[in-house]
């Protein structure tokens, strides 16, 4: 029994925690500055598994690692116009828009991927990001390992937060994002273009969640396949909606779920064989729907989310 307590005072527990939680925490950001705006993107799956391709791509024809990053973002962006496009002036269905976009670009992925590299009997592979070691910081008992000696888009992804936290709430800018996402009928009365804002935040949003799909192929591993990103678009939705819109709660629920994931996978080292692994699979799901649940009879979702804008209609 100690032994499943003596885990959380590993400092490889916490370190796996931060490198699982990355691409969460840029999708979740993604996915929640989207929905401040009022769109539904459910083109994230299929977003974050582009921009896992691109990225990779990118530094295996050549370009730096950062160049990965970048092209990762564009595109990922690229994808958001297309979003912005169909839900915004068209007013089409974003569910079905979003599903879309995770079809289309899932598949280009492999298709493009299979251009790049028509016969491999392995992926090939990259030399990804290492972890950048903090002086002093990261020779602190437990903790130093574990937080400052990680590789760079882990702590673009804190950065990340803070700073879409503090735009969202001190800036006009994020001001102008919420009205649009509470009232774009009323925000418009106040002078601000809800159609411009929307495309501003699907497009960003978009590109952020390129870029944590791109963490796969860059610093999580060294190659693509094309079922890597294994549904953690769907969980950072539902990251969203534990988070109440807040980026800095968003923070907490990616760090809590890769908690779970995290423990889930030492546990099953401790446990052995006698619990069949699909159980261990299910905990960070099922104690993170438990966590959902309790989080969202609180939450308060934005009053014109999914709802489309046409100027001059009440």
């Amino acid at each position: 029994m100690m032994e499943l307590f003596d885990i959380f005072a590993s400092a490889g527990l916490w370190a796996a925690v931060l490198r699982i939680a990355t691409p969460l925490i840029f999708g979740t950001l993604g996915a929640l500055l989207c929905e401040r705006a009022g769109v539904l993107n459910l083109g994230i799956e299929g977003i974050m598994t582009f921009g896992a391709m691109i990225g990779w791509l990118t530094v295996y024809q050549g370009g730096d690692l950062w160049a990965g990053l970048l092209a990762a973002a564009l595109f990922g962006g690229l994808f958001g116009l297309l979003h912005a496009v169909l839900t915004v002036p068209f007013g089409l269905s974003q569910h079905v828009t979003g599903l879309g976009i995770t079809l289309f670009a899932s598949s280009l992925s492999y298709y493009v991927f299979r251009l790049a590299v028509p016969v491999a009997s392995s992926p090939p592979t990259i030399e990804p990001f290492q972890p950048l070691r903090i002086p002093l910081l990261s020779d602190l008992p437990l903790l130093g390992p574990a937080l400052f000696n990680q590789t760079a888009p882990t702590y673009l992804a804190i950065a990340a937060a803070l700073i879409l936290s503090y735009i969202l709430f001190r800036t006009p800018l994020g001001l102008a994002v919420r009205m649009t996402g509470e009232n774009p009928h009323g925000a418009e009365a106040q002078g601000v273009n809800p159609v411009a804002i929307r495309f501003g935040a699907i497009i960003t949003g978009s590109a952020l969640m390129g870029v944590g799909g791109s963490f796969l192929t860059l610093s999580a591993f060294n190659s693509f396949f094309p079922t890597m990103v294994q549904g953690r678009g769907w969980v950072c939705i539902a990251l969203v909606v534990f988070a109440s819109w807040r980026p800095g709660r968003a923070l907490f629920g990616a760090l809590l779920f890769a908690l779970f994931d995290a423990y889930q996978l030492r546990l099953q080292t401790v446990v052995g064989k006698a619990v069949p692994y699909q159980v261990f699979l299910m905990i960070p799901y099922i104690l993170s729907i438990a966590a959902l649940a309790v989080m969202a009879r609180r939450a308060r979702v934005p009053q014109a989310l999914m709802q489309a804008y046409r100027r001059g209609e009440r």
